[in-house]
């Protein structure tokens, strides 16, 4: 049994503690956003789509405002305390609405439902990136490739539980009660990362396996730095702007994606409730179509293809899918599209892009990866909402969205097996470091 468990999961015993808590973590963080994001969608379109293009440029500038003072809480604090500080901040945030939705719910419209929006875009980065940037610290790129996709299925697990549960509470409870159960799954996977970082890498050396095991942390030792270093090594480093250009894509197409469906989904009428069960099922959709890609080939695929073709997946089923939707154009059309890039993007693309961290340093992993994932992310859907828009007005329809999406999708893709192969360098390089610092223990790398 033991074995079987081996070969179709990709963890070895030593290994499982560790990997059962990190699905836990990412089970509880995609719980509590996802109880939380029907509501947010419903509530920004009450401005009208072009008010949502402003909420992602807000978003954009807040992420810009945040990073430096996230950069100094990791300066400053060791690893699991500026993760736990980032965590309760949150939960205090959640707290706040929710006081404000209870004893002033006249005082809940349109500008604080905006206000909400921002929050909760703010909100989805930092707790997502902070996750990964954990599992990058903790886990070699050897075992990211392993079971990195394992670890991403608690996460899909979280976010089709999280709708359901909200399906189930909304009425009974009422929606601010959703906020504190959002509350509670942040201080479960508060609780998870903290077991996480406790499990430190086992030093048994496998005689089958060549794979190098990722360094013990001390858990009071501070990463140190300035609270701009994340952005000074995003600048100096031709490896991290290669992710960035490659989040910005990823972006662009997802915000591309995001308002054909906002459109198609606002022409069906103008209640609230129609609106936020169509997301809904939408998100259930393509939550589904994740886990059953997950559950059938995430596990090896990236082991046995590698990270590069693994990354190119998500654009070329980009291009096909906006070529299809261009050409069929309906709302069944729309959500396969969006269930097969979700899913993609999820189960395979994610894994295989926190990987790329793996071959970085502790402050890249923690403050570059803050600024790519946040600021460079949202910067790429300001672009995405600016382009869409001005295509829209221009009165062509998918046709034109399809127009820029098909060639920007083949550089893409380009950029993934690019950014594949360097990483493989990098890390072939790193081992050939360590290989010649254990022969001769007074040689150091530089």
């Amino acid at each position: 049994m033991t074995a079987t468990l081996q070969r179709l999961f990709n963890v070895r015993p030593e290994e499982r503690l560790p990997v059962l808590l990190a699905v836990l973590f990412f089970f509880c963080v995609l719980t509590a956003l996802m109880v939380l994001r029907p509501a947010r969608e419903a509530l920004g379109l009450r401005g009208g789509i072009e008010a949502v293009r402003w909420l992602f440029m807000g978003t954009a500038l807040v992420t810009l405002l945040v990073n430096p003072l996230f950069g100094l809480l990791v300066s400053r604090l060791p690893r699991m305390r500026f993760i736990a500080a980032t965590y309760l901040f949150f939960a205090a945030s959640l707290g706040a609405f929710y006081l404000l939705m209870t004893l002033a719910p006249g005082a809940v419209g349109v500008a604080s439902g905006q206000v909400f929006y921002v929050w909760f875009s703010v909100f989805n980065l930092f707790v997502t990136m902070l996750f990964w940037a954990l599992m990058a610290d903790r886990f070699s790129l050897a075992q990211g490739k392993r079971f990195f996709g394992l670890i991403a299925v608690g996460g899909t697990c979280g976010a089709i539980f999280g709708p359901w549960l909200a399906g189930r509470l909304a009425e009974p409870l009422g929606t601010p009660a959703l906020l504190l159960v959002a509350i509670g799954f942040l201080l479960l996977a508060l609780a998870a990362a903290y077991g996480v970082a406790r499990c430190q890498p086992h030093r048994h050396h496998d005689p089958d396996s060549a794979e190098v095991q990722a360094p013990a942390v001390d858990e009071r030792e501070r990463i140190g730095g300035s609270a701009w270093a994340g952005l000074r090594a995003l600048a100096q480093s031709r490896y991290l702007l290669g992710i960035a250009a490659y989040v910005v894509i990823l972006a662009i197409m997802a915000t591309f994606l995001y308002f054909t469906r906002l459109q198609m989904v606002a022409a069906l009428g103008d209640d609230l409730d129609l609106r936020t069960a169509w997301f809904a099922r939408i998100d259930l959709i393509t939550q589904v179509a994740t886990l059953v890609m997950q559950a059938l080939v995430a596990g090896h695929l990236m082991k046995r293809l590698g990270v590069a073709f693994t990354l190119a997946l998500l654009p070329m089923t980009t291009l096909l899918g906006f070529i299809g939707l261009a050409v069929v154009g309906s709302l069944a059309a729309l959500i396969a599209f969006e269930a097969s890039f979700r899913a993609v993007q999820r189960a395979l693309m994610r894994p295989a892009r926190e990987t790329l961290y793996t071959v970085t340093s502790r402050e890249e992993k923690y403050k570059a990866k803050a600024a790519i994932d946040t600021f460079v992310y949202r910067a790429g859907d300001v672009v995405g909402a600016q382009v869409e828009g001005a295509l829209g007005r221009l009165g062509m329809g998918l046709a034109a969205v399809a127009s820029v999406a098909v060639p920007l999708a083949l550089a893409w893709a380009a950029l993934a097996l690019c950014l594949g192969r360097t990483q493989q360098r990098i890390d072939a390089e790193a081992d050939a470091t360590d290989s010649r610092t254990t022969l001769d223990p007074q040689r150091r790398p530089s």
